[in-house]
């Protein structure tokens, strides 16, 4: 089951994200909140594997997100 770690404002910081945590090996999906809005103003959903939470919000909280 996957689950929402993090609420970004903005397609650039759930990018930078997903870089971020695949680069540390972790399973990312990015979903958009809203479907008729334009990129760069909607928010995104950053979910991970129910498994791996505790561990994403560790190293979510140590890079200041």
């Amino acid at each position: 089951m996957w689950k929402v770690v993090y609420m970004a404002q903005s397609k650039t910081i759930a990018d930078h994200i997903y870089q971020l945590l695949t680069k540390e090996g972790f399973l990312i999906k990015i979903k958009p909140v809203y479907k008729n809005i334009p990129e760069e103003e909607n928010f995104y959903e950053i979910l991970v594997p129910q498994t791996e939470v505790q561990e994403v919000h560790a190293i979510l909280m140590e890079n200041g997100y």
